[in-house]
């Protein structure tokens, strides 16, 4: 039947003609293939109303067999993954209006890491028609012992922002637990559809083959027809040559940053890192008073109240700008941005245009981002960015394979609940696209581990988690076991948090301890937008007060480490080996200090390398400029040294940043025309 004679899309019909809303060709196009129960991936921009392709097109389907007017749960029929929390409550938005005009009796509800105890056990009990989720909390749900109960129900798979998942571990945990489902729904012969939805990705085919792996079917990608265009301006220092060469703040442009957030309705200021963000928003206040109260400062590590009050004044537009890290990269729909603007390098262009998409969040609107650098050679990155927009250059994300590790985590899930037979669960691991090489060996060799401790801890009886009972069942009986497996879910690497409380208030949020476990009572440091003395440490919390003085210590987190991208890398070079003929105005800006680099060393071409050499008071450098990201950098350069230390005994200090690295030793470094191409 075509869908637009079907009972479900009649049934939307007027909420979209009340809400003046015309369906772009895509679409209709993925209602069409959720009405024909068919899987696949929605690429779009951002602001294009890829949420609604999905969440729309489970309602048709829904409301083609069931009338709205049943006053009964009807159990999960949309399960909706998505990676980020601030995510998943504007999602729940969105939905729920489009649920509340068409008066259809659905609930929405949400599952992370925020969620409070009571909705989690109302949750245990009873899922609601829509649930969105982690990836941590999916396996959460896996390891209740009724959940196969409460998922029988589910119709539709949702995979939000499918490009942040692939490619991680946690992409690995949600293609486990789609298999998982996907089985559940085998064994009670009902069908299932699958859907990815992503912005920003190269290797489209291959995100949808990973995704649907489980269920084997050649997946429909649907790609929304736009040509919708970004506006970029730099923020040009007046005096290049003396901005500075190196750096990470930023600072001395502030006063060119205060007009455009006074100019602008609302501004995202998008920083790389959690410290750096507090410096920001300290300096803003600083050299603008009158953004006090109109300015937010929201990250991860902020408490989960005064993030949900950033993004709810966001929404109903009471700030004026607002500070933030990629904790608002994705998706969130805050339509009265009008500017972003990006400080520093971005280190991937698909993160650049996603932080871009979230000014114009709307089909007709063209998103405006202002690129700040913090140093001058960031302008060439302003510059190369550019050039991807033009040329539609993106990154692409290869999936993970064979990741044992996440596995390991998702048997024992299954274990914390029902219990498995590993037989069945073999094959439907098998058929995910991360695990489809693992070998039967391999398979045991893991169960093995999880019962005896494998080979090395066999001896040990803590190691022995799993028990196997009279059925063949795969178990954890200890309580205690899974209670400590169920808070440590998760595959993000972090180091060991406290929880920051004012002595006289609430919880402002948490820090990493080998932080707190430097300063000593007394020592003011930045946090959450404000100056705290230390008071006391108890119980994993410490406990602050506000203080009035100026200097405070900038707290640093572990995981503040980006490294560039290959395909921003390349396009980098190419923008450095054109500076002579560029037209962009970042270019020009630094003739000067291309020309003083020609005249004293060399440009690089694409195809060269840029080694030099230099004697200091410090002892002899040699500087090696690949451009290829901080990470390619620290294993080169370690490369280098031990082939180095092959021809005669030397030693190093090692030192890289993303377009290249030093080495630093106090003997000349034998490294010439003779052998470097060895």
């Amino acid at each position: 039947m075509d869908l637009q004679n079907t009972k479900g899309y009649q049934a939307v019909l007027p909420y979209l003609l009340s809400e003046h809303k015309t369906p772009f060709d895509y679409q209709l196009q993925t209602w069409t293939a959720i009405h024909q129960h068919k899987s696949g991936i929605v690429n779009a921009p951002t602001g294009y109303g890829k949420t609604y392709a999905v969440f729309i097109g489970a309602l048709i389907q829904f409301l083609n067999t069931n009338t709205k007017k049943e006053n009964k749960n009807f159990g999960l029929q949309l399960l909706w993954i998505t990676p980020l929390r601030a995510l998943a409550k504007d999602i729940a938005r969105a939905m729920q209006e489009v649920i509340d005009a068409l008066a259809l009796n659905w609930q929405v509800a949400i599952r992370n890491g925020d969620t409070t105890i009571n909705e989690r056990q109302r949750q245990r009990k009873q899922l609601p028609e829509v649930l969105i989720i982690t990836p941590e909390s999916l396996q959460l749900v896996l390891a209740q012992k009724d959940y196969e109960q409460l998922l029988q129900t589910v119709k539709i798979i949702a995979v939000d922002e499918w490009h942040e998942l692939i490619g991680s571990k946690r992409g690995v945990q949600a293609e486990l637990a789609i298999s998982r489902i996907v089985g559940l729904k085998k064994e009670l012969k009902s069908k299932i559809s699958i859907w990815g939805i992503s912005a920003t990705i190269e290797n489209l085919a291959e995100a949808a083959q990973v995704l649907l792996q489980p269920i084997n079917k050649k997946p429909l990608i649907v790609k929304a027809k736009t040509n919708k265009k970004i506006d970029v301006e730099s923020i040009i220092p007046d005096e290049i040559e003396k901005y500075p060469w190196a750096g990470h703040l930023g600072i001395k442009l502030i006063d060119k940053l205060i007009p455009i957030i006074d100019n602008s309705t609302t501004t995202l200021i998008f920083i790389n890192t959690r410290g750096m963000s507090e410096v920001w928003y300290q300096s803003l206040l600083t050299a603008a008073p009158h953004l006090a109260g109109a300015m937010a400062l929201h990250h991860g590590s902020i408490e989960q109240e005064l993030r949900i009050w950033v993004e709810e004044a966001l929404h109903t537009v009471k700030l004026k700008a607002v500070v933030c890290t990629a904790s608002l990269d994705l998706g969130v729909d805050f339509r009265p941005v009008e500017t972003v603007v990006q400080v520093g390098s971005p280190k991937s262009i698909a993160r650049f245009l996603q932080r871009a998409g979230r000014s114009g969040h709307q089909p007709n609107a063209t998103p405006k981002i202002y690129f700040l650098p913090t140093h001058s050679l960031e302008l060439c990155e302003a510059a190369a960015l550019k050039l991807a927009i033009t040329q539609q250059i993106i990154e692409s994300k290869p999936p993970m394979l064979l990741c044992y590790d996440v596995l390991i985590q998702y048997l024992t899930t299954l274990a914390v609940g029902k219990g498995f037979e590993p037989n069945k669960i073999f094959d439907e691991i098998k058929n995910t696209f991360c695990f489809s090489e693992i070998t039967l060996d391999e398979y045991n060799e893991l169960l093995f581990y999880l019962v005896k401790g494998g080979k090395a801890l066999v001896e040990y009886d803590e190691y022995k988690k799993i028990i196997i009972d009279e059925k063949g069942i795969y178990k954890i009986a200890n309580r205690k076991l899974a209670m400590l497996h169920r808070i440590n879910i998760g595959t993000i690497v972090s180091e060991a948090t406290m929880k920051v409380k004012l002595q006289n208030g609430g919880y402002i949020g948490s820090i990493e301890e080998y932080f707190i476990s430097r300063l000593n009572p007394g020592d003011v440091f930045t946090f959450a937008g404000r100056n705290v003395a230390l008071s006391s440490v108890k119980d994993m919390t410490a406990y602050v007060k506000l203080s009035n003085t100026k200097k405070a210590i900038v707290p640093s987190w572990m995981g503040g480490r980006m490294s560039l991208t290959a395909n921003l890398g390349s396009l980098l070079r190419h923008t450095i080996n054109t500076y002579k003929t560029s037209s962009e105005i970042e270019m020009q800006m630094l003739q000067h200090l291309f020309k003083l680099q020609a005249q004293v060393s060399s440009v690089p071409d694409d195809n060269e390398l840029l080694i030099e050499h230099i004697e200091t008071k410090d002892g002899f450098h040699l500087f090696v400029y690949p451009f290829e990201g901080r990470l390619v950098h620290e294993a080169m350069a370690a490369i280098l040294a031990y082939r180095i230390s092959k021809i005669i005994p030397i030693t190093f200090s090692i030192a890289m940043n993303d377009y290249g690295f030093e080495l630093l030793s106090d003997k000349p470094i034998p490294v010439d025309d003779s052998n470097v191409y060895e």
